[in-house]
């Protein structure tokens, strides 16, 4: 047995949390035009990825789950800490949020490209052709993940209220 199931199944279950991510991040942030209408736009890609790879895999000796079956046990239910990870202010949470969605896309497009190169690899068409069509898009989320944290941090940060400045104790410099 090789290791392509295990990737196979990691990106499977990396696409369909991302999809997830991508929906509450647009439900959390409905004043946020571009965040709110993009995210739900990035989130069919990824719940198209999950679809064709559940449909790639049999050959493979998987069985996946139907992605039209709402997540339940598979989803996160740890994630590591981090200053941003649930701040109380919106603006934050925004951040926090498309800082979350960077790093699952990042996430899938490294199990994209190990897929891509294990199937060229092995000679396996399907594998390829799966990989060749999803990893652009995966890309195409983390641009659009990243451009948003470039165009937002520094306003959002800027105006943000520390904790210096909520109990009226900011330092004077």
């Amino acid at each position: 047995m090789n290791g392509i199931p295990t990737v196979l199944r990691a990106l499977y279950y990396g696409e369909r949390a991302l999809e997830q991510d991508l929906l509450a991040t647009a439900e959390r942030h409905p004043a946020e035009h571009e965040v709110h209408h993009v995210a739900i736009d990035l989130a069919r890609w990824s719940h198209e990825h999950a679809e064709r790879i559940a449909r790639t895999v049999e050959p493979h000796g998987l069985h996946l789950p139907n992605p039209a079956v709402p997540p339940t046990a598979w989803q996160r239910t740890e994630r590591p800490a981090h200053a941003l990870e649930e701040p109380s202010e919106p603006d934050l949470r925004l951040l926090s949020d498309l800082r979350a969605l960077h790093l699952a896309a990042a996430e899938n497009s490294l199990y994209w490209e190990m897929l891509a190169q294990a199937a060229q690899a092995t000679g396996d068409s399907r594998l390829l052709e799966l990989s060749t069509a999803c990893h652009p898009q995966t890309l195409r989320q983390m641009r659009w993940t990243n451009t948003m944290i470039k165009t937002l941090s520094p306003q959002l940060l800027s105006k943000a209220n520390g904790p210096d400045e909520a109990d009226g104790s900011k330092a004077k410099h």
